[in-house]
């Protein structure tokens, strides 16, 4: 096992005006599941072929369990890698490709197979061990990668982004797999993706990446209810937050027709940095239609936002509805609304719904920063 750590760690590619990670600190716990996650180009992948060696360190320090690896091979961090296209040998069989790299180390052959037969009965591939990776689905072969990881014992585990080639639906099913995985085997974890709905369902922790530098690590809970800052709060979640820039007015923030309530920190922090507006961020789910039994937890001053339906997405038990609010602009992006989806609205329907309180958050317009 082994704690790993980003200690003001960088790299610039030749040629490039920008560093691809920028200064990165990060400590990933011995036995921690840690997934990286940002949009394309974030450096996330960098960050993590850096871990492997297979990328420079620039400037700063890389270390595994207190030692630095910076300058050391691949072959000396006692890691082992997950790749996005598996890159499994069609000539060789599963076993052998699962042995692979202990053949290399010159483990003998029945210690060899004991540790393939053993990865291949937690994976549940013990009958497929003689096929080669063409008549594999692509589960199967994904699971044959994780299995010539897992039969190395190494400390880190590193898997950049190992669930792109996989079916929506499998993609699901594999993931969970995963995760139930390594926390039975307890291997310190390191995770690449761009699908946050992956990153949130699967990391101890999430460290989100952006432009190469670190917005936020936390756990997925913390990095949905408290971001720290509006890009947090943008990527995390799906549908995204709900972010407007509006006016701050007497009793709180103008939000199309209604005046929202903010809390008594955002107020100060507001008129600390003395701003005239706020981006206003609110999921989809914080909304609900009026009804006949009234919402404790919706004030008399959230209550009637009207939304002009554009587009219905219609998922079974919910329902997401894409409006636009008073005031909006025409090139606004569409304010989102989770529904109930056995009663969906239709479009060009004008609804108003309720607003609950205290679910609101508020960001710096220009530094983005949480207020509060």
């Amino acid at each position: 096992m082994a704690s790993v750590s980003y200690v003001d760690a960088s790299c610039v590619y030749p040629g490039a005006v920008a560093p691809s990670v920028d200064r990165l600190n990060l400590e990933i716990k011995d036995g921690e599941f840690m997934v990286l996650v940002g949009p394309s180009g974030s450096g996330k992948s960098t960050a993590l072929r850096m871990l492997a060696g297979l990328e420079d360190v620039t400037t700063g320090e890389i270390r595994i369990n207190d030692i630095d690896v910076s300058r050391k091979p691949p072959k000396e961090r006692d890691i082992a890698m997950v790749f996005q296209n598996y890159a499994l040998y069609p000539h060789m069989s599963v076993a052998e490709n699962m042995g692979f790299a202990l053949k290399l180390k010159g483990v003998s052959k029945d210690e060899r197979m004991k540790k393939v037969r053993d990865a291949a009965k937690l994976l549940d591939l013990e009958e497929f061990l003689d096929r080669k990776p063409k008549a594999l689905s692509g589960g199967q072969r994904q699971r044959v990668a994780m299995g010539r990881a897992i039969v190395r014992e190494p400390s880190v585990f590193l898997m950049d982004e190992p669930l792109s080639n996989l079916d929506a639906k499998l993609r699901v099913e594999t993931r969970s797999n995963i995760a139930a995985l390594q926390a039975r085997l307890g291997t310190t974890t390191l995770y690449v993706t761009h699908d946050q709905v992956e990153a949130m369902t699967m990391g101890d922790r999430v460290a989100l990446l952006k432009d190469g530098k670190l917005q936020q690590c936390d756990t997925p809970r913390n990095l949905y209810d408290r971001p720290d800052n509006a890009f947090v709060a943008g990527f995390i979640g799906s549908p995204a937050m709900n972010l407007r820039l509006v006016d701050l007015v007497e009793g709180g923030a103008q939000l199309g027709n209604i005046v929202l309530p903010l809390h008594k920190e955002v107020v100060e922090a507001a008129a600390k940095a003395g701003l005239k507006k706020v981006t206003l961020g609110v999921r989809p789910e914080s909304f609900h239609a009026p009804n006949e039994t009234p919402d404790e937890t919706v004030s008399d001053h959230a209550r009637g936002l009207k939304i002009e339906v554009k587009l219905v997405e219609e998922l079974g038990a919910d329902a997401y509805v894409y409006g636009t609010l008073a005031g909006d602009a025409h090139d606004e992006k569409a304010f989102i609304v989770r529904f109930d989806g056995r009663v969906p609205p239709r479009i060009g329907d004008v609804l108003s719904v309720d607003v609950r309180t205290n679910e609101e958050q508020a960001f710096h317009p220009e530094t983005g920063l949480r207020l509060g």
